[in-house]
């Protein structure tokens, strides 16, 4: 763990000492450098399923996936960010590319702790600087309106959390998920219990976020830079997930009926959100919605408690992460030439650019889960696994998919066909920067549809 921790760390002095002619060729290379250090984490040679351990920090077959593509993203989000931050400042790029790696940081201790309470304080700890990253950086002037939903609504959400964890360290001595899960599930029979399962679980719904408690995340995409939209997306939504997996296995499974509501409110939320892309005008806000209705399709496997619908949620996250990273940038590629999120002001770009056309061909493709891809894969998984649990939940998933399938086409459509307007005609290029940036989405995916092996195994 700490091959990969200390050189994250030592970024921070590397960013504030080296050249200004050097420093984003310098910290792009250094942060591809330590995801390539990550993979090592691939490599399980433990009989409990825990490795690379010490007493406060370790990685199992669950975390992994989520650490590397972290560590993954830094690099990835560096690349996007050079072009509109080369007019600031130099100070301001510094502390930039400081807060980015602050994140990366905060996101390894948070998926390699093995300490609940230590989890909770890193979950906490992502706010600072993807708040500064939204309301200092972010593009207009909502953004110190959409950094107080993002602060309020989380930090409502995990307070109960935090009690709810304490409860539970005075009754069982201890919080280290090494030998939590070796305890009875506790069994809840009270209403202060019931009220304690739901404080458990509402920390890390607000954060995914189920449909209800979403109303911070599309003000968030929106008014963020591209850095903290594909961060946002790619990884701290999975933080919810996550912490959610590790807290089920506590619960008490006799609590099976008060999940109902919540798997109720998921199936509903896909629906709901899948129309809701469908009659948007704003290209970010349209990425961010569908990322809710994912994530919907996620909570609902999570809460089906069986190895299918958990593999197909860690499925379903890790390719829903690097998609939807790589659909941020490419609206940001849109963005920065036509200085317009509207789809009807920018359409036909598919004659002016050809190449960026094809990326967002091959991107929406996969974010309506096309075989053999990942995504299709987690989905399916999870859609058996409600089919397994109630046949109705079929006609929801069913049509979810197909509304997902004709919102993705939609921004294709709207994005790259028809006629050329006037007013966009003299576009610069696009740059081989770009091309790279969305080809290391990409790679990843295909090489996961290769060999899934890396993200289902720890269920399976």
């Amino acid at each position: 763990m700490l091959k990969v921790l200390i050189p994250t760390i030592m970024l921070i002095p590397t960013a504030w000492t080296v050249n200004k002619k050097w420093m984003w060729t310098t910290i792009t290379y250094q942060s591809f450098f330590i995801s390539a250090m990550s993979l090592i984490w691939l490599k399980w040679d433990s009989e409990t399923g825990w490795s690379a351990l010490n007493p406060y920090l370790g990685t199992d077959q669950l975390s992994t996936p989520l650490l590397i593509l972290s560590c993954w993203l830094l690099p990835l989000t560096i690349m996007a960010s050079q072009n509109h931050m080369m007019k600031e400042p130099e100070t301001r790029q510094r502390t930039y590319i400081t807060l980015l790696i602050s994140l990366q940081m905060l996101l390894t201790l948070a998926f390699g702790a093995t300490e609940i309470i230590m989890f909770y304080i890193m979950f906490e700890a992502t706010l600072i600087p993807t708040l500064i990253i939204i309301t200092r950086w972010g593009n207009q002037m909502e953004r110190l309106n959409a950094g107080t939903y993002f602060l309020f609504y989380t930090l409502t959400g995990s307070l109960p959390l935090l009690v709810a964890l304490l409860i539970l360290q005075k009754e069982l001595g201890t919080l280290s998920m090494l030998i939590i899960q070796y305890n009875k599930p506790f069994n809840l029979i009270s209403w202060g219990d019931k009220m304690w399962w739901v404080a458990c679980l509402v920390a890390f719904l607000v954060k995914m976020p189920l449909y209800g408690v979403h109303l911070w995340l599309p003000k968030a995409h929106v008014e963020a830079p591209v850095a903290g939209s594909m961060i946002l997306a790619a990884v701290l939504l999975k933080l919810g997930g996550y912490g959610m997996m590790r807290i089920m296995v506590l619960l008490d499974s006799q609590m099976k009926e008060l999940s109902y509501p919540f798997i109720v409110l998921a199936l509903w939320g896909i629906i709901m959100t899948g129309s809701i892309c469908l009659r948007q005008t704003d290209l970010k806000s349209m990425i961010a919605y569908s990322s809710v209705s994912h994530m919907g399709l996620v909570a609902a496997g999570i809460f089906i408690q069986t190895p299918w619908g958990f593999t197909g949620a860690i499925i379903l996250m890790i390719a829903h992460g690097l998609v939807s990273s790589a659909l941020f940038c490419l609206a940001n590629t849109n963005y920065e030439r036509t200085h317009s999120r509207t789809l009807l002001l920018a359409r036909g770009l598919q004659t002016i650019l050809p190449l960026m056309a094809s990326w967002w061909f091959i991107m929406n493709l996969a974010n309506l889960a096309l075989p053999p891809l990942p995504n299709l894969m987690g989905e399916i998984m999870i859609i058996t696994a409600m089919f397994n649990w109630s046949y109705w939940s079929i006609i929801i998933t069913g049509l979810g998919t197909l509304i997902t399938a004709g919102y993705s086409l939609y921004m294709f459509l709207m994005t790259q066909r028809g006629p050329t307007p006037n007013h966009i005609t003299n576009l610069e290029p696009s740059h081989s920067r770009e091309h790279l940036l969305i080809s290391m989405h990409l790679i990843p995916v295909i090489l996961l549809t290769l060999n899934p092996m890396p993200i289902w195994g720890a269920f399976l």
